[in-house]
């Protein structure tokens, strides 16, 4: 073969060489392209699982880590009761001896508890050699928790008449007293606790029916909530104080969520959502007392939270990234725009399901570095807000300031399409609401407070399935707003709403609807109320 043709040959084996190069590039292209894919794709199904089947929080609850050892506990009871069983049959232990076998921690008996006392005395005090009466020379004494289950009692109102018999005056007589339910079965306290245990403690009217029933007391759920909703007029003005008082916050939260209602007429639900406002300064000591209030709207168009702040004094909004909000950034008012601020729940969050479903490095060490900041705020919770700025300042200002480079920098060296790369996007767009915390000592890093307290609705809405319908919604939003602020306040809700349901009846004046606010109310609601 000439070399002509070798030339050629060759010319013709190195293009060849090109192009099966090049088509092996765009084979390893499409087939990174599949495998990032793949990825993505098994960490939405795992998302969708975990959102299901899994929990909720990024982290164990602590009485999670409860459950295998309360099995522990019961088994341990068990063998403890055998193995006293079998002493006392060994050993002839008597039963006047409790106090001799476990000496374990038993609990504590608070004092106001009210005593119940019995005396066992023995079968005879005679002395069996028949020297006559033995004499007392002591006593051992145990005490026990005992309850007695919530048992229904019939209160009765009876308003003697009197008359002169010398004369022909006017029959003396004290007035009815006057009731949420004229004429009716309740009293303030019965409709207290029913409303409780519903906004509450998340049992459902028609449960609350049944558990009644076992006590022989026929109530259907249509009478519980007629009561319920004659409560509901009463102590609107409560909620409507509450209102004015969250309006003269400077710092708010907010939130929301789903609320299904019924839709009449086609026998399904459609979807509403409970908004909640919340004003918490515990965190900084503040003074204000810490208030949550809910309200209900058809949707979640930013518009209704403009609607529910109207009239608000605040200036920062903790918050969500929810796009939604952003037109609060350009309401008109006479102390300017809402200033967002933005949580770091919701993007420790983020990351926190990538590591559960992929494993990513990068998701765990930014899982990490937001872990640090968190450790800063334990340690100045509660402080005044110039000690927690000045802290933020020194620790975690150069914190985030590293925190940012990392995610610019972990951001260029992966892949566009990733959820990872989505998830560092989301940072860096919000950056600047999620570090306003920087800016001002009364700022939380996040939006539990409200996120805490909009949790019961979550729970009653689950037992319950869904509002019959959106008047009835606004009044689940109104008494779960009571409740709620009587839990943050540390007020037993049946408690001050009995008592505040009867001080409305009998007449107590508007002007000062003041006094009857849950964190006015006793507190320590341990104690009897």
């Amino acid at each position: 073969m000439s070399i002509a043709a070798l030339r050629d040959e060759n010319e013709r084996l190195k293009a060849l060489l090109a192009q099966t190069q090049a088509t092996l590039s765009e084979h390893q292209g499409a087939l990174a392209a599949s495998e990032e894919a793949r990825r993505r794709l098994e960490v939405i199904l795992g998302e969708l699982r975990r959102d299901k089947f899994g929990s909720k929080s990024e982290k164990l609850r602590p009485d999670q880590y409860h459950l295998p050892l309360e099995d522990v506990e019961i088994a341990q009871g068990i063998l403890d009761a055998a193995q006293e069983r079998a002493e006392k049959v060994i050993q002839g232990r008597s039963r006047s001896d409790p106090d001799q076998g476990s000496h374990r921690n038993r609990g504590c008996l608070p004092a106001h508890l009210p005593r119940v006392e019995r005396i066992i005395e023995p079968p005879s005090t005679l002395c069996p050699c028949g020297c006559g009466a033995m004499t007392k020379i002591g006593e051992d004494v145990s005490k026990r928790l005992d309850v007695i289950p919530a048992q229904w009692r019939v209160l009765v109102t009876r308003r003697p008449k009197y008359i002169c018999r010398r004369c022909s005056g006017p029959v003396a007589q004290a007035y009815a007293p006057e009731h949420v339910v004229p004429g009716g079965l309740p009293t303030e306290a019965a409709i207290a606790h029913v409303i409780v245990s519903k906004f509450g403690d998340h049992t459902p009217f028609y449960r609350q029916a049944e558990i009644y029933a076992r006590q022989g007391i026929r109530l259907d759920r249509a009478t519980l909530g007629n009561w319920a909703g004659r409560a509901c007029f009463h102590l609107q003005p409560i909620a409507d104080h509450m209102r004015r008082h969250l309006a003269m916050a400077d710092r708010l939260f907010m939130d929301e969520t789903k609320a299904p209602v019924l839709d009449p007429g086609r026998g399904q639900t459609k979807k509403g959502y409970f908004w909640a406002i919340a004003s918490d300064d515990r965190g900084h000591s503040g003074p204000s007392p810490p208030i949550v209030l809910f309200r209900y709207a058809p949707g979640r168009s930013g518009a209704f939270a403009q609607q529910f702040l109207d009239g608000f004094g605040g200036r920062f909004l903790q918050c969500d990234a929810y796009d939604g909000y952003d037109r609060l950034t350009e309401v008109v008012r006479p102390q300017g725009p809402w200033t967002l601020v933005h949580c770091w729940s919701h993007l420790r969050r983020r990351f926190v399901k990538l590591v559960r479903n992929s494993k990513s490095p990068i998701a765990e060490a930014a899982v990490r570095h937001i872990a640090q900041l968190y450790a800063i705020e334990a340690m100045v919770r509660g402080s005044s807000p110039d000690i927690r700025l000045a802290a933020r300042k020194e620790h975690s200002l150069p914190m985030v300031a590293a925190l940012k480079s990392w995610f610019e920098k972990q951001l260029s060296m992966i892949s566009s399409g990733s959820t990872l790369a989505e998830d560092i996007r989301y940072a860096l767009n919000h950056w600047q609401g999620l570090t306003r915390f920087l800016e001002d000592g009364r700022l939380e890093l996040d939006t539990n407070p409200v996120e805490n307290a909009i949790r019961p609705i979550c729970l009653t809405r689950k037992n319950a399935l869904f509002a019959g319908h959106e008047i009835g919604a606004e009044n689940w939003a109104l008494l779960a707003s009571i409740v709620a602020t009587c839990k943050l306040n540390d007020v037993n809700p049946a408690g001050y709403i009995a008592e505040t349901l009867e001080a409305i009846i009998d007449g107590h004046p508007h002007s000062r609807i003041g006094d009857l606010m849950p964190w006015r109310f006793r507190k320590a609601s341990s104690q009897p109320q």
